[in-house]
């Protein structure tokens, strides 16, 4: 008796290329997270596969020139940036025009002007990308959405938030309590990337002295 069926393939071919053809579906799915905010959230929180597919269209990616203002002084902050790659500074301009560099988001971190983002009013601090950057951006409608369909989001946010709080009081006690070789000597210890990669003027703004003393103490190194 006649089979209808015909193959072209002896039947093992054609199920080792089944197997395969699941395989590569599988790792599909497995990989449509973006690889760095998969990084980012590594160790943070356990998601199923549809939850990583709301997640990854949640962040929607952008790319950012050198000293380009993502977010302008009186503006409002709508979004929260994840750094694939690059820098960006959150700063204040004071009432002589000078600018005072408040923190420095690298590769791997998250940030914004956080208070206007909260808040939904215009920013005191601008939002600069020093270099040219990647990034995922996260808006404010989204992150409500991420906290509402993804359990442990929002306790995630909240801790993340903690540990930056923590780092932010740090920095201002040190600014306060330690001189300029202190401060100098923990940045290099705790964050050698930021002297390498920005120029000694953000680098001294940052520490809160001026370039010249910036100069002796890299000197003295």
């Amino acid at each position: 008796m006649n089979s209808q069926y015909s193959f072209d393939l002896p039947f093992p071919d054609i199920f080792l290329n089944f197997i395969k053809s699941v395989l590569e579906i599988t790792t599909f799915y497995r990989e449509i997270m973006h690889p760095a905010l998969k990084k980012h959230l590594g160790g943070k929180i356990t998601l199923t596969s549809e939850q990583e597919e709301l997640v990854n269209s949640c962040f929607k990616p952008l790319s950012a020139k050198r000293n380009e203002i993502l977010v302008h002084k009186g503006d409002i902050a709508r979004h929260l940036y994840l750094i694939v790659k690059g820098c960006l500074r959150i700063f204040l301009i004071n009432e002589d025009g000078s600018e005072s560099t408040r923190f420095l988001i690298f590769d791997g971190q998250m940030g914004t002007a956080f208070p206007s983002f909260i808040l939904k009013k215009p920013s005191v601090a601008s939002v600069q990308s020093l270099g040219p950057s990647e990034l995922l951006t996260l808006s404010y409608t989204d992150r409500q959405t991420l906290f509402n369909k993804v359990p442990g989001w929002e306790t995630m946010y909240r801790i993340v938030l903690e540990q930056a709080y923590i780092e932010s009081i740090q920095r201002i006690e040190s600014l306060i309590s330690m001189d300029a070789k202190a401060r100098y000597k923990i940045l290099l210890h705790d964050q050698p990337q930021l002297i390498q990669r920005l120029p000694s003027r953000i680098v001294a703004d940052y520490l809160g002295i001026s370039q010249e003393t910036l100069s002796r103490l890299k000197a003295k190194k």
